[in-house]
C-alpha cells in the first residue's frame, strides 16, 4: 500500500488495556484518523475465548486460574480457547481491509505466510491446516490465528509460540482441539530464542507480505 502505515513495538501489557487500545485504534481506522497499524506486544499470562469457543476448554477451575495468576477473558474474536503469555509475540493488526479487496480468506493467508517466511528465517519449516487457521508442525500448533472484522477494519490478530511458558497451554484445549497441542520455537530447536530477534524478522516478513511501508515506534502515548 502507498500510504506509510505504524507498527508499535509495545512490550508487556495487561490483557483489557491492549484490548480496550484496540477498540480505540479500531474506530480511528474505520473513521479514517489513523493509517493501518500494526501493534507487536506480549501479555501477562492470559486465556482468551472467542465467540465460537466454550469455557469447557479450559481445563481447570477459576480458583485454580487465579491461584497461577491467568486472566480469563471473554473476547469478539473468531475461534476457541487461547494461551497468551511471556515469551509470545502477540500481533494485532489494526489494518482496512477495504484496501485490500475485502478478502478475509486472503488477509489470514497472509498473516500465516509472514509467519511461515519468520520461522523459516531460523530454520522451522511450519505449514497450514486447511482445516484451522495458523501455523502448523504437523498436529501441533506454532501460531494462532484468531481475527475480528467490524465494518471492514480488523483487530485482534496472531500469537506466536517464542519461548513462552509451555506448561500453561496445558490449561487448555488450545483452539478447541483435544487431540493436538501447543509447540514453540525453543522447544523445536531445543533452545532459548531471544524474542528481539524474531520480533526484528517477522517485521521484515510482515512488511513484505503486505506491502507496508511502516514507521517503527517504541512509545505510544497513553501506553504504560
Amino acid at each position: 500500500m502507498s500510504t506509510t502505515s505504524l507498527i508499535w513495538k509495545l512490550g508487556l501489557i495487561e490483557y483489557g488495556k491492549a484490548y480496550e487500545l484496540q477498540k480505540n485504534l479500531h474506530y480511528q481506522r474505520v473513521t479514517e484518523e489513523i493509517p493501518d497499524v500494526l501493534l507487536l506486544l506480549e501479555h501477562p499470562p492470559t486465556i482468551t475465548i472467542g465467540k465460537s469457543g466454550t469455557v469447557d476448554n479450559v481445563l481447570v477451575a477459576r480458583e485454580y486460574l487465579d491461584r497461577e495468576g491467568v486472566s480469563l477473558f471473554f473476547v469478539d474474536r473468531g475461534g476457541d480457547a487461547t494461551y497468551h503469555g511471556p515469551g509470545q509475540i502477540v500481533g494485532y493488526p489494526i489494518m482496512d481491509l477495504r484496501l485490500r479487496r475485502k478478502d478475509i480468506r486472503k488477509f489470514v493467508h497472509d498473516i500465516e505466510e509472514a509467519i511461515i517466511r519468520t520461522m523459516r528465517d531460523f530454520s522451522i519449516y511450519p505449514g497450514r491446516d486447511d482445516s484451522h487457521p495458523g501455523v502448523w508442525m504437523e498436529k501441533e500448533e506454532l501460531a494462532a490465528i484468531g481475527l475480528g472484522v467490524r465494518r471492514w477494519v480488523s483487530m485482534h490478530g496472531f500469537a506466536i509460540n517464542v519461548n513462552p511458558n509451555m506448561r500453561h497451554f496445558s490449561l487448555i484445549n488450545p483452539c478447541g482441539f483435544s487431540d493436538r497441542r501447543a509447540t514453540s520455537m525453543s522447544e523445536i530447536l531445543g533452545r532459548n530464542m531471544p524474542i528481539d530477534a524474531v520480533l526484528e524478522r517477522l517485521i521484515l516478513n510482515f512488511s513484505e507480505v503486505f506491502d507496508f511501508p511502516a514507521r517503527l515506534m517504541t512509545v505510544m502515548p497513553g501506553v504504560a
